[in-house]
């Protein structure tokens, strides 16, 4: 695997200053890299899609434990070096490596055998919508465990009624069952971030009945005031407050409830219903 030492000198020849706009704090701990990898509870048929992949810490520990290694790096000159330092550190499995340069939240198709599990150092700045755009696009991803901030991690895992609660925690219940796989220290990172880290783990499961879109439609609109009623709040949504009352009944869902208080299944449910003809302007 990669030390401080090694990565420090691949970014040296690389000429490469890691931004914050990439979002690029590179892994080189090899302990927290087993550890990630382990937590991950990888098998011998997995193939991984790695995000960010930057100098090739992880994917130096991902390789040996999966039939393949999908890696999807934004940055043009680490994506083309990952070949190199793979096939340099561990030229037995180079032929286990795909590199595709491409930016994560706008790619429509991989090459190779569809990947069933999504392991990453995710760019803090975008983790997010890259999870939740990988999760839509790849129906073959059975669990993904993701590092990224830790607030992030807190809100990604959040229970309904608790204060991280919110968009993202929805959504990704959609997907699966999310929680909380451990703390990651700042030292364990070039350059350390400012904030602390956190592994989430997530286990896909068949989403609830309804559509995806219109239950994250109605999702953005319940958290866009949060701290208003659903009655008010999604009163431009439904097209006006007393339209949006009549489909919160409709529900089974009390109109003075605040978003954080439902479910994923509770927001489905709402989604399907329909204005009354006695509410329609």
């Amino acid at each position: 695997m990669l030390g401080p030492a090694a990565i420090r000198e691949l970014a040296r020849q690389l000429e490469l200053r890691p931004t914050k706009t990439l979002g690029q704090n590179f892994l080189h701990d090899a302990n927290t890299i087993r550890r990630i990898v382990r937590t991950a509870e990888l098998r011998a048929d997995d193939v991984v899609l790695e995000v960010g992949p930057g100098l090739g810490s992880l994917t130096l520990g991902l390789l040996p434990v999966v039939s393949a290694v999908i890696a999807v790096e934004i940055d043009p000159r680490l994506a083309d070096q990952l070949p190199h330092t793979v096939a340099e550190r561990a030229p037995a499995l180079a032929d286990r490596l795909i590199v595709v340069q491409a930016d994560a939240l706008r790619v429509g198709e991989l090459p190779g055998p569809p990947p069933t599990a999504l392991v990453a150092n995710l760019p803090y700045n975008v983790a997010v919508p890259v999870l939740l755009h990988l999760l839509e696009l790849l129906p073959s991803l059975e669990r993904a465990l993701v590092l990224v901030q830790a607030e992030v991690a807190d809100r990604l895992a959040a229970a309904p009624g608790t204060a991280a609660y919110g968009v993202p925690s929805v959504k990704a219940a959609w997907y699966g069952a999310v929680r909380r796989a451990g703390p990651i220290g700042r030292r364990v990172f070039w350059p350390e971030p400012n904030v602390d880290s956190g592994l989430v783990s997530l286990v896909r499961h068949p989403p609830p009945p309804g559509d995806r879109a219109a239950t994250f439609a109605v999702i953005d609109a319940a958290f866009a005031t949060r701290r208003k009623s659903l009655r008010a709040a999604l009163a431009r949504w439904a097209g006006s407050p007393a339209a949006a009352e009549a489909r919160l009944r409709a529900a089974g869902i009390d109109p003075a409830t605040r978003g954080e208080q439902l479910s994923v299944a509770d927001f489905a449910r709402l989604a399907a219903t329909s204005v009354p003809q006695d509410e329609r302007p």
